[in-house]
């Protein structure tokens, strides 16, 4: 049986203790060990890397360490010749982290294309509409879509296909003009939407993929004869049995994608989801997750976004999140939990890894002034050496907090307050130091755990003027280092992770 090591700090210990010894059955023979540090998410891999000695991991075959560990544990593992891993961020999730009963999920496979439309690109300038593709392919299109808008001059159409092809993009002209799509076609572009019966010709004549629709809308039979022409003529095709808004035909819509891929089991089939996401007044996250469910199992091969009105934002970043979850979901041939969060952005699963009763052992292990901040079913709690205080109104704290004189720290505490108070109310998971998890509703922070956190900004003047006399040192102390930074009344530590 595997032998672990679990190096954390003097806070979090009894804890981390009690839930290693709750994990039935365990997979594995582990020991804890505190490395003289109170708070185990200021730990480092140069911190380790100074504490450590080979003797001290006599016997171990990994060493667990907090989440929230930075630096390089790669260069640890080669030093020490063993394998140093990060563990979850929550202590409470370690359970769940060993023992879900799969290997940690690979998101990074999929088999849905992501068309992302620039609808207006006839009345945007060309810089306008390079600076959305780069963010559409950064948010995870693979396929830029230019609109045409009915009865619009798009003199600039060709110049547009060409410079997105120049970037490196795939293009798609979408009219239901036959002259725009030639014109597309003819400057480059990788897929035409939209063909049908009438306008199949065009097919002859250029090189782009079509995606074929029914003439009149509904004609699933007309569609598939459209199809069946192309395949007798060789060419790659996708079909497109149109998705209708709620109340105007959506049930049926969902089942005429059912009755097409029972017809042409081998075709590529494209869904435009703006139909549904654009046209109900509901947040999009959910309404992509059934959607990509359904995509999922028809095996439907692409699909059509936009982000038109302004609560599809993230219409693009939740396509790609949900392709990914469900690919993987289907897979492993499971429920599609425990794969993601990202399309969890209003609410988290476990939001209250800890009871007050816990929060209230864990603070008085507290021996410092620094205020620690945590959130239970019951409310908020933050605590310190003198004393420890809960309650559901943020603005409850301020009386008993004594900074009437520190307008730094008051302003810190005011902003953790107010995220803590909002991650209460909705039942998100709550960080201290940490932005809320928002998933796929906002672009992904560049988190580089391979370096420290920057130091938080509200007393760095206060603090670097007090280092000398905090330190006991010159005043040639690195402010930045992590014992510097566990001193007392410095905002961006105080967590007790």
């Amino acid at each position: 049986m595997e032998h672990l090591l679990f190096l954390t700090g003097r806070l979090a210990e009894p804890g981390l203790r009690k839930i290693l010894a709750s994990i039935e059955p365990c997979p594995f023979n582990w020991e804890v060990r505190e490395i003289g540090l109170q708070v185990a998410g200021l730990m480092t891999a140069e911190m380790l890397k100074r504490r450590l000695k080979q003797e001290h991991l006599e016997g171990f075959d990994r060493i667990v360490v907090p989440g929230r560990c930075r630096g390089d544990l790669d260069a640890l593992s080669g030093q020490f010749g063993k394998a140093f891993v990060r563990g979850p961020d929550e202590m409470k999730d370690l359970p769940r982290y060993f023992g879900r009963g799969r290997a940690p999920t690979d998101l990074s496979r999929q088999d849905v294309m992501i068309f992302a439309e620039i609808v207006d690109a006839p009345q945007s300038s060309i810089q306008e509409i390079i600076k959305r593709a780069h963010r559409y392919r950064r948010d995870g299109a693979d396929v830029i879509d230019i609109g045409c808008l009915p009865d619009t001059p798009f003199p600039q159409l060709e110049e547009i296909v060409k410079t997105l092809k120049q970037e490196g993009f795939k293009v798609s002209v979408d009219s239901l003009e036959a002259s725009d799509l030639r014109r597309g076609a003819l400057a480059g572009a990788d897929y035409l939407l939209s063909l049908h019966e009438d306008t199949l010709w065009l097919a002859d004549e250029v090189e782009a993929t079509p995606i074929l629709i029914p003439k009149n809308h509904g004609d699933l039979d007309a569609l598939i004869r459209s199809a069946h022409i192309l395949k007798d003529k060789g060419r790659s095709f996708f079909v497109d049995a149109i998705l209708d808004p709620i109340h105007f035909g959506f049930t049926e819509s969902i089942v005429r994608f059912q009755k097409l891929r029972a017809a042409l089991p081998d075709a590529r089939i494209m869904m435009g989801v703006g139909n549904l996401t654009e046209l109900t007044d509901a947040d999009t996250a959910g309404i992509n997750a059934i959607l990509f469910g359904i995509i999922s199992e028809l095996r439907i091969n692409a699909v059509l976004a936009t982000e038109v009105s302004p609560h599809c934002k993230s219409a693009v970043r939740e396509a790609d999140a949900a392709r990914r979850m469900m690919f993987a979901a289907r897979e492993e041939g499971a429920l599609p939990r425990d794969f993601s969060d990202a399309l969890l952005m209003l609410r988290s699963r476990r939001p209250f890894p800890d009871t007050p009763e816990e929060i209230l052992a864990m603070s008085e292990y507290v021996k410092d002034p620094n205020f620690r901040i945590q959130i239970s079913r019951e409310g908020i709690h933050a605590y310190n050496r003198d004393g420890f205080r809960s309650a559901q109104d943020p603005y409850a704290f301020w009386p008993q907090l004594e900074l009437e004189n520190d307008a730094s720290h008051a302003f810190y505490m005011g902003v953790e307050l107010a995220r803590a108070h909002h991650a209460w109310l909705l039942g998100k998971r709550y960080e201290q130091d940490e932005d809320l998890n928002w998933g796929a509703g906002l672009p992904a922070a560049d988190e580089d755990k391979l370096k420290q956190k920057a130091e938080g900004l509200t007393l760095t003047h206060q603090l670097r003027e007090k280092l000398p006399k905090m330190t006991g040192e010159n005043s040639e102390a690195d402010p930045s280092s992590n014992e510097v930074n566990a001193m007392p009344n410095h905002p961006k530590n105080e967590q007790a992770s």
